[in-house]
């Protein structure tokens, strides 16, 4: 179902007055999986391909903004991913998203479906998995959009 919710995300981006800061170019998405050691999953490259990372609606999801990992800002996942690593966050995450309260949404990474999805997890500045939110990044995304637009 992952592509079929990441459609469905994007139709209510489509439809709703978001800020996101455009597509990314496929060499930027491999230069990105470099630095942090994996494949990104298809729903997720859809998104930085299509929409790259931006807000809507007060939510900011995590993507690409440019090829610059070691000293940027959020919504750069890549880089905050690698700068939270150094404080402890597990090599197998890859965080999208703030919760606001201290806890993150992250992919979990070392968990693949059949279609090459992961896990969209709830996590700790730690690290420490606290509980499963979504099967995948589709499933995510839709289910924030939904629930403010």
């Amino acid at each position: 179902m992952s592509m079929i919710d990441l459609r469905n995300a994007f139709d209510i981006i489509d439809d709703a007055d978001g800020d996101f800061d455009g597509a990314k170019p496929e060499s930027l998405v491999a230069k990105a999986e470099d630095a942090l050691g994996f494949k990104f999953p298809p729903s997720y490259r859809k998104f930085l391909t299509t929409y790259g990372c931006g807000d809507i609606e007060g939510l900011e999801f995590y993507g690409l903004t440019d090829g610059n990992f070691h000293s940027s800002a959020t919504p750069n996942a890549i880089w905050l991913t690698l700068d939270e690593r150094k404080r402890g966050l597990p090599e197998n995450l890859m965080l999208v998203y703030s919760t606001g309260d201290g806890n993150y949404i992250a992919l979990k990474m070392d968990e693949t479906d059949e279609h090459g999805e992961n896990p969209a997890v709830l996590v700790s500045p730690t690290g420490d998995t606290l509980e499963k939110v979504a099967n995948d990044f589709g499933e995510f995304l839709l289910t924030e959009l939904q629930a403010v637009v």
